[in-house]
């Protein structure tokens, strides 16, 4: 598949198979996270592949905020705990004195590299950041110096997902010249 035509079709899918998704293919999307540019090559990144039914419900039904219904999160065979591992002078003093958190904009390449990956091999994702990080850790039994930040669901999706609508190019892009 093209580049452009996974940024094109990849959607935040909402209904999974129940369809086990190979070890290769979360590795392979893995791989392309591990890939992403990140700020002095710190690469903050962990990630944590959740396939265990019991884990899944546990993240599901423990480590949401309240206030937003996900019940597709729970029909999804992986849930990717995406992580973050700070280094001193990138991810606790750069932001001081330029009041710009790398580690997040790192984990969000990293993240988006994933999904594009997923989509080329087939698979249905969806980011979620409505997420309880301390209880996320709890459960998991995170190293103390490993924070969760988001989850991205991962499976085959089980009907298509429609494009939801973009601002025009117009709108969101000024050339100043």
């Amino acid at each position: 598949m093209e580049l452009s035509t996974a940024i094109r079709n990849r959607r935040s899918c909402r209904s999974y198979e129940t369809t086990p998704v190979p070890d290769n293919l979360i590795r392979e999307c893995v791989e392309a996270a591990r890939l992403a540019p990140s700020a002095c090559n710190k690469q903050p990144w962990r990630f944590y592949a959740v396939t265990s039914p019991e884990l899944r419900e546990k993240l599901c039904s423990e480590c949401l905020l309240p206030g937003v219904r996900m019940p597709w999160l729970r029909q999804a065979p992986v849930i990717l705990v995406l992580c973050m591992k700070k280094k001193l002078t990138t991810h606790f003093l750069a932001p001081l004195l330029s009041g710009i958190h790398y580690e997040y904009l790192d984990l969000g390449i990293a993240g988006e590299h994933l999904v594009l990956a997923a989509e080329e091999r087939g698979l249905g994702s969806c980011w979620i950041g409505w997420i309880k990080a301390a209880q996320t850790k709890k459960i998991l039994h995170l190293p103390f110096d490993v924070t969760p930040v988001s989850f991205l669901s991962l499976g085959y999706p089980a009907e298509q997902r429609e494009p939801t609508a973009r601002f025009p190019l117009e709108e969101i892009l000024t050339f100043l010249r």
